[in-house]
């Protein structure tokens, strides 16, 4: 039932029309890898920069108010960091690694939104469950609890930034932009060739 919820999160950031900084791996990547010129790479890099620091600061406040403002009784916010604890404390590599699957199961879903029509919501469901499912760590919506954890001072900034978000941000970055738009877009050029 809590990867569900983690699908209802997705529900709404997706089909509320919100930026999601994993969602644009696919879509942003497709006009570089045709044009592959300098001033695409730094229209992909600004809007990569502006969405992402955007998400991450969105968590962070989100965060910080649950940790800050007695929102939840205190037995929900220490299950709460049990299960931030849990989620963060997985091994560089590892992170990394469990990142690119998520990554690429985030784009995917991107990938198949276009055709969805009256799917997508269903399709949004799925796919953002498989990730909760396989405990897979999602950059953005990861990044609300180790914010937390810093919040709560069970997590130290830097812990949070090289020990967690790092490997995260990188293997989301590989798995949606390399297995899915590298995939895809050779597949588009190979049929638009004579």
């Amino acid at each position: 039932m809590v990867s569900f919820g983690y699908s209802v999160g997705f529900l709404a950031v997706i089909l509320g029309r919100q930026q999601l900084y994993t969602e644009n791996t696919l879509t942003v990547m497709l006009p570089l890898l045709t044009l592959r010129d300098l001033p695409t790479l730094t229209q992909v890099a600004r809007l990569w920069s502006v969405v992402l620091l955007a998400n991450l600061a969105g968590a962070c406040a989100f965060a910080w108010a649950l940790a800050s403002f007695g929102i939840f009784k205190p037995e929900v916010n220490n299950a709460y960091a049990d299960i931030a604890s849990a989620a963060t404390s997985a091994g560089w590599t590892s992170l990394l690694i469990r990142g690119i699957v998520a990554g690429w199961l985030i784009a995917l879903m991107v990938w198949m939104m276009p055709g969805a029509d009256s799917s997508r919501p269903f399709i949004i469901i799925v796919m953002t469950y498989l990730v909760a499912l396989g405990d897979l760590p999602h950059g953005i919506a990861g990044s609300v609890d180790a914010f937390y954890l810093v919040a709560r001072g069970v997590l130290t900034w830097r812990g949070m930034l090289g020990g967690y978000l790092t490997p995260v941000l990188i293997g989301n970055t590989i798995g949606g932009v390399s297995l899915v738009a590298f995939l895809n877009h050779a597949q588009v050029v190979t049929e638009t060739r004579p």
